[in-house]
């Protein structure tokens, strides 16, 4: 049996459909992040991205996020490397350690709700649209304790 591409490839190798396959669809990264600007420590809200639409765990406008959020980030090979918030669980992070994923994981379960079954999505658990928030304080009433 042939093994899959993300143990065989590198991030770099992998074609533009496998990239986007590797997303497990757990919308963490789409939660607003406070960094301390002294440590550089990162605070993770449950405040979801003016795009991010908290029941499908998925941007409601994937095609143009970048244009229309000058904060959201875009994933590349080189970044994923760098970025120091990506989930503990994020499928990119995970290849680029050299690590498997999990069986919760579309590729591996072969369906897309596993995530959301496995608890590992925040789906359920997006408590105000960056929309809804007047000021930057009020970000510290949706801080989380730890990565979501």
């Amino acid at each position: 049996m042939e093994k899959p591409f993300w143990k065989t490839k590198t991030l770099e190798a992998m074609s533009p459909a496998e990239w986007e396959s590797l997303c497990d669809g757990c919308g963490k990264c789409c939660l607003s992040k406070l960094e301390d600007e002294d440590t550089g420590e990162i605070y993770w809200t449950s405040v979801g991205c003016r795009l991010f639409n908290a029941d499908t765990c998925r941007c409601s406008d994937y095609a143009n996020r970048l244009a229309r959020v000058p904060d959201c980030v875009g994933l590349t090979p080189q970044n994923v490397r760098t970025i120091t918030w990506l989930p503990r669980t994020c499928a990119y992070r995970l290849v680029a350690e050299g690590q498997d994923l999990y069986w919760w994981h579309r590729l591996v379960s072969g369906d897309a709700e596993t995530v959301h079954e496995a608890g590992i999505s925040i789906r359920g658990r997006v408590s105000a649209s960056e929309t809804e928030l007047a000021e930057p304080d009020d970000y510290f009433e949706h801080m989380l304790d730890d990565e979501p």
